[in-house]
């Protein structure tokens, strides 16, 4: 069910005794949910994120004021940071391959088409379309027969990156994520039925075992009638309130209106396309050589220091990166003289995210409610759904 969702608020089951679903054991319920073959409806999704985050405007330097590019930079990176922490009401129409959603702000409205040949993203306020480019069919085959040929076990990891970019959140992708990584770390139930935008529906429980974690439990509503998910939410360890969720307030099954999936930019609109290219064989080649070359080299010498390594497992896992040198100082000469993009891009960041980070020993965090990052003044940075105390053990080396 390639639900295209930018955001949904999360409408919580209310259980009611006038509710009473037929019985389902956890692996039943789950077996349902995987098996929904939902392509078609209509609705209003809202989304409310309370991660207890910090002003992340001081991110992006507040209104801009910089050049042209710099400030349309600025206001995209503002418009992701809206979407992955603000709380707003959008509409969804869902048609096999096609898709829409319409974000309603105030006094205006955003919208992103999706077709097998194109996306468009449309800003009322700024009279701005932009329209992106799919590959054609000959070209995403093309691709799949130089994978093929050249990286063997690569073409469907390839594909599922391809479908899985011409998505976004929802509360379909969050219970497929779940489904994937359903494992002894985690214990399955069925809650309370209950009413949902509407539908009857159940509830499906996921709580970790573990009480090293900062994620309380998962819970999703699945329509009891076609096992599509309904709403989705995450809450932190010892909550009452979801410091996450997603979910439908209203919805149809009913396939819409095709004049609702189809977008024909206006006049008064600024157009600019941006094709997504797809690579050649010359550069797959390539790009194999490089990667032999960096997994047979010695860690502390590659330019992009040491793979990510993973702490524990399950929930309370901690990914741990190490900060390019050159990135810390500011950029570096590359062999040819000329400086590097990358590092300064990444040293850019580091000093952004400064301003909305807290002190501690031996570094720097920002702490939510569900996730804690830590950067340690020897250039590490440490991200996991567990305490930053935590963190700080591990960049200490206690395990």
């Amino acid at each position: 069910m390639p639900l295209v969702i930018a955001a949904a608020v999360f409408v919580p089951l209310q259980a009611t005794a006038a509710v009473d679903l037929p019985d389902k054991t956890p692996a039943q319920l789950l077996e349902f949910a995987a098996a929904n073959d939902v392509d078609a409806l209509s609705g209003t999704v809202q989304q409310r994120t309370e991660l207890g985050l910090p002003d992340l405007s001081a991110i992006t330097g507040g209104a801009g004021g910089g050049d042209e590019a710099s400030d349309a930079s600025e206001a995209s990176i503002d418009d992701l940071l809206a979407l992955a922490t603000g709380s707003w009401d959008a509409r969804v129409y869902l048609d096999g391959d096609r898709a829409r959603l319409q974000v309603l702000d105030r006094l205006a409205e955003r919208n992103v088409y999706v077709s097998p040949d194109d996306a468009w993203f449309v800003d009322s306020e700024t009279a701005t379309a932009t329209r992106l480019i799919l590959p054609s069919d000959d070209e995403v085959q093309r691709l799949h027969d130089d994978l093929e040929a050249t990286f063997p076990d690569a073409a469907a990891e390839a594909q599922a990156k391809r479908d899985a970019a011409a998505e976004l959140p929802s509360p379909q992708q969050m219970l497929d994520q779940a489904l994937t990584r359903l494992d002894e770390t985690t214990e399955v139930s069925v809650g309370s039925d209950g009413r949902v935008a509407g539908r009857d529906a159940y509830e499906l429980v996921l709580e970790p075992r573990t009480d090293e974690t900062l994620v309380g439990e998962v819970r999703f509503a699945i329509d009891g009638e076609t096992g599509a998910p309904l709403s989705a939410s995450v809450t932190a360890r010892g909550a009452d309130e979801p410091a996450y969720s997603i979910g439908f307030s209203d919805v149809s099954f009913a396939a819409p209106e095709a004049s609702a999936l189809v977008f024909e930019p206006a006049a008064d609109l600024t157009v600019t396309e941006k094709p997504l290219p797809l690579p050649a064989a010359d550069e797959l080649a390539r790009w194999k050589a490089e990667a032999e070359a960096h997994a047979a080299a010695d860690p502390a010498a590659r330019p992009d220091g040491p793979a990510p390594v993973v702490h524990g497992e399950g929930w309370a896992s901690v990914v741990e990166v190490t900060i390019p040198a050159d990135a810390i100082a500011g950029g570096a000469e590359g062999a040819d003289g000329d400086a590097t993009r990358a590092a300064p891009e990444a040293s850019d960041l580091l000093a952004q995210l400064s301003a909305i980070l807290q002190p501690v020993a031996g570094g720097q965090a920002l702490s939510t409610s569900l996730v804690s990052v830590l950067v340690t003044d020897d250039g590490r940075v440490l991200a996991g759904s567990v305490p930053v105390e935590r963190l700080v053990e591990l960049a200490g080396g206690e395990h």
